[in-house]
């Protein structure tokens, strides 16, 4: 039972952690994959996070 909740949990964060690469995806952002490699290097950081989540937001969109 822990072993699945660990799993679960480890894919919750995952997806936290990755909101801002998916969102530009979904946006089709013309700098996706450049978001999605600030938040791979620099997400663990909070203004690394908060800055690809702007990024992801703003309306430079193909």
């Amino acid at each position: 039972m822990e072993v699945i909740l660990f799993i679960f949990l480890g894919i919750i964060a995952l997806l936290i952690y990755l909101t801002p690469a998916i969102i530009a995806s979904k946006r089709n952002h013309r700098n996706a994959k450049a978001i999605l490699i600030l938040n791979l290097f620099l997400g663990w950081m909070l203004f690394g996070w908060v800055g690809a989540l702007i990024w992801a937001f703003t309306n430079d969109i193909d």
